[in-house]
């Protein structure tokens, strides 16, 4: 099954390759955020921006609220320990 866990993003690490550090549940890892850049919302508007990671990339913005919501559904269906393990596999040092 393939998941798109929530975190937030936390610093820009390169502006022209579109590179941040995301947080997700206390874990690190650097991600691709081109899918969440557009004209009306640029690189350096994404720090604090809670997100979906999938396969190393930001695929959407989401509120606190449902980013929330979806890491305890997660975490009730025991998916959340095996996504975050992953992560924390290829975490930022």
């Amino acid at each position: 099954m393939c998941l798109g866990i929530p975190g937030i993003i936390v610093k820009i690490d390169d502006h022209a390759k579109k590179l941040a550090t995301v947080d997700v549940s206390g874990v690190r890892r650097q991600i691709n955020i081109a899918c969440i850049v557009d004209e009306n919302h640029s690189v350096d508007d994404c720090v604090g921006d809670w997100v979906l990671v999938h396969v190393g990339f930001a695929m959407s913005r989401i509120d606190e609220a449902e980013a929330a919501q979806t890491l305890q559904i997660l975490t009730e269906l025991g998916e959340a320990q095996a996504e975050i393990e992953a992560m924390r596999m290829s975490s930022v040092h």
